[in-house]
């Protein structure tokens, strides 16, 4: 009799975790070996043309890809490990990218035009401030109040974006330069027309960001935002420093975010309000839960399909109405989510924890004679 699903997995990760150490950094080097090749995943023959892109060139849906990742994996510091439900995380990604732009463009009111290298530091820290700044006075509210505090921090946001003269509105800013580098011959390497380097970048990034938020969900503080996320008023009682770390979960996933928003700004070159939508953050949320809430491997496939659904949809025809899928992109996305929360609702790669707190629901259910 084949073994159910939860049990394969279950059991694939008990076969990883009881690895030497040697052997699972081996087994990561060769995925992130395999990831840094996925831009000449086309010339497979066969397989390569069914999975690349065709309304959008390849390189650069890996590089949307790898954006979406990072929010993904900040968010779920946020919402599946701490247990803090942020609607309006889209407006960390917008404090990253708007510091950048007003840094580095021609266009900007400051007209310091520094290096996008230089500028990135300062886009970083303005986000975990923001983070702090709407962590703390958020400090007490939870579930659906907490989620209508953080939509309205995403909404002031992008107002404040469309409104003021700072900040340009929907002319925006343009001339943001690229990250630094050239070529022997004195070409540049993050140019206008190969993504594959912002592509490579993104990945380097996504591993460094995994690596800090793996170790800091095996330590104190991961255990600590474990018992938030339980119960809170028993992590108080049993001496859990709730607001300290609450914090530091805002600070955290506001810290990836902006991380994501200075590389879109790097590798766009031009940004204004439109981009920073409520849908935005609504899609990075749904991601998450899709992929498996709390686990970081679920977040980066969340994170991935995400972008990836809409950008292979690109440029194939319906055979009824003869129209582009890509605009039915939301219909498809959503009888996807369905889907995976009706037969999977834990998600697709979810934590251990979660899989085995659905398993005792269902076991709590009575039967229906």
């Amino acid at each position: 009799m084949a073994a159910p699903k939860e049990s394969r997995g279950a059991a694939v990760r008990g076969w990883y975790g009881r690895q030497p150490r040697v052997v699972r950094i081996v087994l990561g080097i060769v995925f992130a070996g395999l990831a840094f090749l996925l831009p000449y995943v086309g010339e497979i023959p066969v397989i390569g043309p069914q999975i690349v892109t065709q309304g959008i060139d390849w390189p650069s849906a890996l590089f949307n890809m790898s954006y979406y990742v990072l929010l993904a994996l900040g968010l779920n510091v946020v919402v599946g490990f701490a247990g803090l439900l942020d609607l309006g995380y889209v407006g960390f990604f917008a404090v990253g990218a708007y510091t950048v732009a007003l840094l580095t463009s021609p266009d900007s009111v400051l007209r310091t035009e520094w290096g996008w290298a230089v500028a990135v530091p300062v886009g970083l820290a303005v986000a975990m401030l923001s983070g702090l700044v709407l962590g703390y006075p958020t400090l007490r509210l939870r579930g659906d109040y907490l989620a209508i505090v953080t939509l309205g921090f995403a909404e002031i946001i992008r107002i404040v974006a469309t409104s003021t003269e700072t900040l340009r509105g929907d002319r925006g800013f343009s001339d943001i330069p690229h990250p630094p580098g050239e070529y022997a011959d004195g070409k540049p390497i993050f140019g206008v027309a190969d993504a594959i380097p912002y592509y490579w970048l993104g990945l380097a990034v996504i591993i460094l960001v995994i690596f800090g938020v793996r170790n800091l969900d095996n330590s104190r503080v991961g255990r600590s935002w474990l018992a938030i996320r339980e119960d809170q008023e028993a992590a108080e009682i049993m001496g859990v420093r709730t607001i300290k770390y609450k914090l530091w979960a805002f600070a955290i996933g506001a810290f990836i975010g902006g991380l994501g928003g200075v590389m879109f700004a790097g590798q766009q070159g031009f940004m204004n309000s439109q981009t920073f939508v409520l849908q935005f953050s609504i899609l990075v949320l749904a991601g998450v839960v899709m992929g498996g809430s709390g686990n970081i491997a679920g977040a980066i496939l969340g994170g991935a399909l995400i972008s990836y659904i809409p950008d292979r949809l690109r440029g194939i025809e319906d055979p009824i109405w003869h129209t582009d899928l890509f605009g039915f992109r939301f219909a498809i996305f959503g009888a996807v989510i369905i889907a995976i929360m009706i037969f999977r609702p834990q998600g697709l790669i979810p934590s251990r924890r979660r899989a085995m707190e659905l398993k005792d629901r269902e076991k709590e259910v009575a039967p229906i004679e």
